[in-house]
């Protein structure tokens, strides 16, 4: 699982959770009497809880390297049901409550649920929630093309050098296969990073993405493709990234 693959929307999903967790324990209506969700295993369960579940769901599903189905479902999409069902039902929870009056539990648990829906909705439409929550960290030093990078595969902690053990000066990869065509005259090879998760397509053309390169983790660009750029993953694949934009440079 990649935490650095979170974005902004999922920040606002999981602040959301917590807002709505704590507001299970505060008083759910407006009495003397002591009460709070969790008097009601329906009411703590069943709807409070559901909307913590759907943001785990969508938190989770987002840090996995490739989404994941349950019995055909998606666990994102599954998740923002969860949360959108949740809102409802707290609403009408608002809306019908006894002569007594809302507490704050139910108050602050409406808010939490309406903006926990509202992020979970709003996250694949607006590109400002799509960025990055923690931005990639940046390379120690840049190298230059044909030495070898510091601590791995372009990124801190690394252990595995890429590409083997290539001498300072000697090209990137020599004395290995080499697939796809040289760089562009011109063209420097360079690390690079992404601010979200990015498809990672075929040398073909093919329309089915092979990969998904995602944030956190340093990629080497090789060649220029158009508007897009040859990369080349961790595992020796390489594919076009059509969508280079804000992309961080190490």
């Amino acid at each position: 699982m990649n935490i650095r693959s979170l974005t902004r929307g999922d920040g606002v999903v999981i602040g959301a959770a917590v807002l709505l967790f704590i507001a299970s324990f505060l008083h759910t209506y407006s009495s003397y009497l002591s009460n709070n969700a969790w008097d009601s295993l329906g009411l703590g369960f069943g709807v409070y809880m559901g909307g913590v579940i759907g943001a785990a769901l969508i938190v989770v599903n987002r840090c996995l390297p490739q989404p994941r189905k349950v019995a055909g479902l998606d666990l994102g999409a599954a998740g923002v049901a969860f949360t959108v069902l949740v809102a409802w039902i707290m609403f009408w929870n608002l809306v019908d409550a006894p002569q007594v009056g809302a507490g704050a539990g139910l108050i602050l648990g409406f808010v939490a649920a309406l903006v926990l829906a509202a992020g979970a909705v709003a996250t694949p439409l607006v590109p400002a929630l799509q960025a990055a929550l923690m931005p990639a960290p940046r390379p120690a030093a840049p190298q230059p093309y044909g030495a070898q990078p510091q601590g791995g595969y372009g990124y801190p902690g690394a252990q595995q050098p890429f590409g083997g053990q290539p001498q300072q000066g000697q090209p990137f990869g020599a004395g290995q296969p080499q697939q796809g065509q040289q760089p562009a005259a011109g063209f420097s090879p360079f690390w690079f990073a992404v601010p979200a998760p990015r498809p990672l397509f075929a040398e073909d053309g093919s329309p089915a993405p092979i990969a998904e390169l995602a944030p956190g983790v340093w990629y080497l660009a090789v060649e220029q493709r158009g508007q897009g750029l040859l990369a080349e993953m961790q595992d020796g694949r390489r594919g076009v990234l059509q969508d280079t934009s804000n992309i961080q440079r190490g």
